[in-house]
């Protein structure tokens, strides 16, 4: 008699991307470590390579991986040539702290335009600045909010993707938004929310924050996980699985920082409409 093919348990699908789900929070307690340990130009020159790494992979999705590139601004060498500029001028606009340094930022955008396919000329340009924004909101929440602010902040992603990737999977149901994210259900997002609001009120009840954290949180998680699916968004639309293969079988620096992204937009948004909560 033939033996009979072994079939993997039905729920092994379930957890198949746990180990991505691990790469995507040892990334970002990595970025904690060096918000908390990093100051000064350290601190500067940490986040001015996330931005640009961040940015090469930006590029490469945007523009050479298009057959009409080959002729353009840059040519094949466009990630690395807008990397690079994009990391000078992250790093010139965190040195000087000035509101008119922040114009730098948008150096890499200019750059790179004319070099970008005409169908992901707006999106380069979202996605560009929110790349840069990013960078140096992170180095100004550190600096004018303390430690303890961005890591409330990471907290928040982190515990969001852990709930909603633990009860999204037991729980299942219909799913989010299918069309971008086929993995992400309902009962993961608001698990997601639940379990920042948890954060939120534990850094109340503890003393180690003001009660706003409570609705905050939440705010500041949904955005995350816009974040995740707006890079799922730019995937799906460059043809591609992940943002690139800097961490061996786990994807690129974007993908794991997607969430990031959202989440600090989010928080310099409330920030310009209300006074922000103390995190201590």
């Amino acid at each position: 008699m033939t033996p009979r093919p072994s079939v993997p348990p039905a729920s092994a699908g379930k957890w198949a991307d746990l180990s991505r789900r691990v790469a995507s929070t040892v990334v970002l307690l990595g970025i904690g470590v060096l918000l908390a340990f990093a100051s000064g130009i350290w601190l500067r020159l940490g986040m001015s390579l996330i931005a640009a790494v961040t940015f090469w992979e930006l590029a490469a999705m945007t523009g050479w991986r298009h057959p009409e590139m080959h002729l353009t601004a840059f040519g094949r060498w466009r990630p690395i040539m807008l990397a690079l500029i994009a990391g000078l001028a992250q790093f010139s606009a965190l040195v000087s702290f000035h509101p008119l340094g922040i114009v730098l930022l948008v150096l890499p955008i200019l750059a790179g335009l004319p070099g970008a396919a005409a169908r992901d000329r707006v999106v380069y340009t979202l996605f560009g600045i929110a790349i840069q924004l990013v960078a140096y909101g992170l180095v100004g929440f550190r600096e004018e909010f303390g430690l303890a602010f961005v890591l409330w902040l990471m907290g928040i992603v982190i515990v969001s993707d852990t709930a909603g990737y633990f009860f999204g999977r037991m729980l299942g149901g219909p799913k989010f938004w299918p069309s971008l994210s086929p993995k992400k259900t309902w009962s993961g997002t608001v698990a997601g929310w639940i379990g920042a609001a948890i954060l939120g009120t534990l850094l109340w009840l503890s003393d180690h924050g003001e009660v706003a954290l409570i609705w905050i949180s939440p705010l500041v998680c949904f955005a995350g996980q816009m974040g995740d699916i707006a890079e799922s968004w730019l995937k799906r639309r460059a043809g591609v699985k992940d943002s690139s293969n800097l961490i061996p079988g786990h994807g690129g620096f974007m993908d794991r920082f997607d969430a990031v992204t959202g989440a600090v937009l989010a928080t310099m948004l409330i920030g310009l409409l209300t006074r922000l909560p103390v995190v201590n």
